[in-house]
């Protein structure tokens, strides 16, 4: 089609939709519809290029023309239209507004986001399982004997004589070891549940996160490795670590860690109780009878694991002095992170 009746056309179609507008929203969309980027009018302009020399002066020219029109309809339809607005004189126009309160991410989610973001940096996957779980995931599995004293350590809720609420995400590492072959490199955080007396620094419900690594010929020197980096990059590079013996029925040998306390620098506070230490996690290699457990060949396959609570090292890392203020709700508590 000529391109000069294409304008034309344009003009009217765009006088017709004029005479329609009956609001300042109407305006604008038409405003959009004719003058935007990828407007009508931005569209004729697109085909100039395509015409020849003559035509591409007279072309333009109209174009220019219809352009200007249509930018003066509108802009003077728009002005007309606030001028008539009405201000509602019972309204003092110079007191502030309501503000707006948005929600956000809870404190506890915020660092279990930090917590999978740092070990995703080196190579950790995300996985989940159920909070309900058999004995056998949660205990027997992690070789922890029937009857044997290691299970008092965590007083647990039980469903049935075999169905509990996991006391630990351990049960998701059995889970992954029992669908997967390795090497396995995962963290798995999630809600746990022991029968403890709520107070100020402990709850019958809360967070951890736990790391399984299994592959052929690791270390325990990979594992130190590991929680070293997790520390620093989550308490701060200038955080000192120790590694002391202990004891999990799972991992030997075993390991607890302890990091220099970065509110007193190692001097000695309240907070780390005038020791310079605040303890963090546990970990160790994972014991023969847990690959067993699941079908692994403990001679061809080793493997490392560690685990921590949430609530602690983000009452560390915040200053939160107890552990109930994650749960009560309190809007004053929320707002500051």
């Amino acid at each position: 089609m000529n391109i000069q009746v294409r304008i034309k056309e344009i003009r009217t179609e765009f006088d017709s939709e004029f005479s329609a507008c009956l609001s300042l929203e109407d305006f604008n969309n038409l405003q959009r519809k004719y003058l935007s980027r990828k407007g009508i009018v931005a569209s004729l302009f697109k085909e100039i290029p395509k015409l020849s020399a003559d035509e591409k002066r007279s072309a333009g020219k109209h174009l220019n023309v219809l352009r200007k029109s249509v930018e003066e309809k509108i802009s003077e339809a728009i002005q007309s239209f606030q001028k008539k607005k009405k201000i509602d004189l019972s309204m003092d126009v110079s007191l502030p507004g309501t503000p707006e309160i948005y929600g956000n991410k809870h404190i506890l989610s915020q660092v279990m986001d930090e917590i999978n973001s740092i070990f995703n940096e080196i190579g950790f996957s995300v996985e989940t399982g159920p909070e309900v779980e058999t004995d056998f995931n949660n205990f027997s599995s992690l070789n922890f004997p029937e009857n044997h004293p290691a299970r008092d350590m965590q007083d647990t809720f039980f469903i049935t004589k075999d169905v509990l609420l996991r006391t630990h995400t351990s049960s998701v590492q059995i889970r992954v070891m029992m669908d997967k072959e390795p090497p396995l490199r995962f963290i798995s955080p999630g809600r746990v549940y022991r029968n403890e007396a709520i107070n100020a620094r402990s709850h019958c419900m809360f967070h951890q996160v736990e790391g399984l690594y299994v592959d052929k010929n690791v270390t325990f020197a990979e594992l130190k490795g590991t929680v070293e980096y997790f520390c620093k990059r989550f308490f701060g590079k200038d955080v000192a670590l120790r590694f002391r013996p202990s004891f999990f029925p799972f991992t030997e040998p075993s390991a607890e860690v302890d990091i220099s306390c970065f509110l007193c620098g190692g001097s000695g506070c309240r907070v780390c109780k005038h020791t310079g230490w605040l303890e963090i996690l546990g970990c160790g290699m994972v014991d023969p009878n847990v690959f067993k457990s699941v079908g692994f060949d403990p001679e061809k396959i080793t493997g490392f694991a560690f685990g921590m609570g949430v609530e602690r090292p983000a009452m560390l890392k915040y200053g939160i002095t107890d552990i109930r203020m994650f749960w009560e709700n309190d809007i004053r508590f929320l707002h500051q992170f």
